[in-house]
């Protein structure tokens, strides 16, 4: 059976109140602006987007910030958001959640930016789609309203028949030996120099990411390298922490992936 698009599924998973976010992202709730920002610069609190987007229905999965003494309160931070009645309908329980990234920062360097992502539900793993159909969406703070972003985010949903299709073509596409070396060699130099145990990145922990597919491959690979399950030269790898790194070693992994289809 193919993955399919399905509506009215309710999660079970775990999601956040405004004041669970304050507590582990104060920053997405400053609503004055940096001290170095003159007049010219509207400062739009993120939690305004946040509770716009639970207005329209999704609801807060994750939040955080990162470490910032300069800025402090001010500093770039994520929200991640998924829909309880958007599901991605796969075989053998591998179901899966459309996700929205929302970044931004207080301190004049950042607009909202929005990224779509999918969340695996057997591995309680999470992607960052990195596809030309699926480009990042900036909205300015100046010209944020609840009207332009709803409109954003129609298009996002718009657009996720088009996702179903891609995962699908993952899973169509059949990897040689050869290719899935190749692949997770060229993964673990996204986050490594040093010599990596391939197989520790290409082994499957659980029934639904065995075969060799394209879809359970990535899998397999991403989940390794974002997780630190491998060994990086004599050391055993730290998981990644840093919201920006993860983000980026996603997108790249994807882009990754694409090459092989």
């Amino acid at each position: 059976m193919q993955n399919e698009l399905q509506t009215n599924t309710m999660m079970t998973n775990h999601h956040y109140t405004l004041d669970q976010i304050k507590q582990i992202a104060p920053s997405v709730f400053t609503t004055t602006k940096a001290a170095h920002l003159t007049d010219k610069y509207v400062q739009t609190p993120t939690s305004r987007v946040v509770e716009d987007l639970m207005n329209l229905g999704w609801q807060v999965t994750k939040a955080q910030e990162v470490k910032s003494r300069k800025y402090k309160g001010f500093q770039k931070h994520v929200v991640v958001f998924r829909h309880p009645d958007i599901m991605i309908k796969g075989k053998d329980g591998d179901d899966a959640f459309p996700q929205i990234l929302l970044t931004n920062s207080h301190d004049g360097k950042a607009a909202f930016n929005f990224r779509v992502g999918i969340f695996r539900l057997v591995c309680s793993n999470g992607l960052v789609i990195s596809d030309a159909d699926f480009n990042n969406v900036s909205i300015r703070h100046i010209n944020y309203t609840f009207e332009t972003l709803q409109t954003k985010i129609q298009e996002v949903i718009a657009k996720l028949p088009g996702l179903v299709k891609k995962i699908n073509l993952f899973k169509s596409t059949k990897l040689s030996e050869n290719q899935m070396v190749e692949f997770a060699t060229k993964a673990s130099a996204l986050r490594t120099k040093q010599r990596v145990n391939i197989m520790d990145l290409l082994n499957a922990d659980r029934t639904q990411d065995q075969g060799n597919d394209l879809w359970v491959v990535f899998n397999r690979v991403q989940e390794k390298l974002l997780g630190g399950s491998y060994k990086a030269g004599k050391r055993k790898a730290r998981s990644v922490k840093n919201f920006q790194k993860d983000i980026q070693i996603n997108e790249q992994l994807f882009e990754l992936a694409e090459s092989y289809l």
